[in-house]
């Protein structure tokens, strides 16, 4: 009886022992993918310049490093990493959040509309009015919202949300908002046309000092949140009944999970634009290494996406160098063979 006890407890204690490598192996990654973007680039900067910009700023020493490297690590690789960060988590939880409504693995961003509204604000912004930086995050921001705000009208039904009409609606609005940024693009100049295409397709080579309190505030609190509503997510993945025979109350439980997740897309893709997959990939990732277990889930999905982004980053600035790739057609590349493998996997684990 104690041999069986202990190969019992043997057997339970695993999973958490390997779960835990895997959280401690997904934060060294996150470590090294984050030095690696700091140190590559188009002008190399020796690691002693690059400690020393960093001790200056973050230690108080006294400054010995040169101008440019100065310039090159603090005011545009630094910022631009801790971006990439931001973004990876952002995107890959929500992505865990909104596939758990709409209890579909397919689904991210695109689904609810946000990405597809906030390119067509920015794109609008971009050829109609010429604006600025600032004017075509406004724009896009505002437009992620609006295409969030209709989608919610759509898809409500008898106090809940119905996944499929969730997806439909969304599905919908998408194809109508495209076909609206498309025809702007025909109608810019070959200028503008570039600004939008490499708006679209995103880019974390913008990020500033300036964008990143919001950025990371509002991701902070979104995923606070939604790691206090683990358990909730739990029972709503499963059935709208379940949960509601746990106490969830569903209706309003679904609105703010999409609130709160359309609120995290479209301030990012405000700021880096559209960057695809990373919230389809990531949560498909993590369910495989840690269980269905969404606190698990999320956790592992911050990790995987704030070290996968500032990676697939580094390949963007590295592959056609000088010539710097949106990041968006990076990760569709990275991202569609993952997820495809992904799914071969699931096929041989199903039962015959």
């Amino acid at each position: 009886m104690t041999t069986t006890a202990s190969s019992a407890a043997d057997r339970l204690s695993r999973p958490h022992r390997l779960r835990g490598w895997m959280w401690t192996g997904a934060g060294l990654l996150v470590v090294a993918v984050a030095v690696a973007g700091i140190l590559v680039g188009q002008v190399t900067v020796p690691v002693g310049e690059v400690w020393q910009v960093l001790a200056t700023h973050l230690f108080g020493a006294r400054p010995s490093a040169r101008g440019m490297a100065e310039q090159i690590v603090w005011e545009v690789r630094l910022p631009r990493v801790l971006g990439g960060i931001v973004v990876g988590i952002a995107l890959a939880v929500t992505g865990v959040v909104i596939q758990a409504v709409v209890r579909n693995a397919l689904g991210d961003a695109y689904v609810i509309g946000v990405t597809p509204g906030a390119s067509l604000g920015a794109v609008a912004a971009i050829v109609l009015l010429g604006a600025g930086s600032l004017g075509i995050t406004a724009a896009a921001f505002a437009g992620a919202i609006a295409a969030f705000l209709v989608i919610i009208a759509l898809a409500r039904r008898g106090g809940g949300w119905a996944p499929g009409r969730v997806i439909l609606s969304g599905v919908a609005i998408g194809y109508l908002l495209a076909a609206a940024t498309y025809f702007l693009q025909i109608m810019a100049t070959p200028t503008q046309l570039q600004r939008a295409l490499f708006w679209t397709l995103g880019s974390v080579a913008g990020v500033g000092w300036e964008d990143l309190p919001l950025l990371t505030i509002v991701t902070v609190l979104g995923c606070g949140w939604m790691l206090l509503r683990a358990r909730w997510l739990d029972a709503l993945a499963a059935s709208p009944e379940l949960a509601r025979s746990q106490g969830v109350p569903v209706g309003r439980f679904q609105l703010e999970l999409m609130g709160i997740a359309a609120l995290i897309t479209a301030c990012v893709v405000s700021i880096v634009g559209g960057i695809g997959f990373v919230g389809l990939v990531i949560p498909h990732a993590a369910r495989f290494f840690v269980g269905a277990s969404h606190r698990r889930v999320l956790l592992e999905s911050l990790l995987l996406g704030a070290a996968f982004l500032p990676a697939v980053d580094i390949l963007a600035r590295t592959v056609l160098a000088p010539t710097e790739l949106p990041i968006g057609i990076i990760t569709a590349a990275v991202g569609a063979p993952l997820f495809i493998a992904q799914l071969a996997r699931t096929d041989r684990r199903a039962p015959a």
